[in-house]
């Protein structure tokens, strides 16, 4: 399985880079992550927040793979624990398809993509910084699969 994690926003700093890095040159083969990065559109000429979105969005959806599971991240979705969020996640492991993460730009996720969305996952009801949401991710994804394993990583 390839998780794909499709993120607007690119020229991030260093840290988030070696910090995604950490976590996902940890998960093995069969449990890829990848970050696709998407270009924030720029507000200029007439273009407003709600059409920025739009557009980010249709970028983020020609980014999924066809037959991935696609999983919006959305304040609205539905929280897990660690535990939890291993369990979705041998759920993943065993569709035969692959997953693409969506995160929002600033203005957060278009409809489109919700409406596209199987799933919705809430990171937390706080505002995250989206660059932030990157190693986040990344290290909960690596938690998951630890537990699954039973690798000494996570220590509830």
């Amino acid at each position: 399985m390839r998780i794909d994690l499709i993120s607007v926003g690119q020229r991030m700093p260093g840290w988030v880079a070696d910090g995604f890095n950490e976590f996902a040159q940890r998960l093995p083969r069969e449990c890829a992550l990848h970050l696709v990065e998407i270009p924030a559109v720029k507000r200029a000429g007439g273009v407003n927040e709600q059409k920025a979105m739009a557009m980010e969005g249709a970028r983020m959806l020609a980014a999924v793979p066809d037959n991935a599971l696609v999983v919006a991240l959305d304040v609205n979705g539905e929280s897990f624990g660690s535990v939890a969020l291993s369990g979705r996640l041998d759920q993943w492991l065993h569709s035969g398809c692959n997953v693409a993460l969506l995160v929002g730009g600033a203005d957060g996720l278009a409809p489109a993509c919700l409406t596209r969305a199987g799933q919705r996952w809430s990171l937390s009801p706080l505002t995250l910084p989206h660059m932030l949401v990157r190693i986040l991710v990344a290290e909960q994804i690596y938690r998951a699969w630890s537990i699954l394993k039973n690798h000494p990583y996570h220590r509830a």
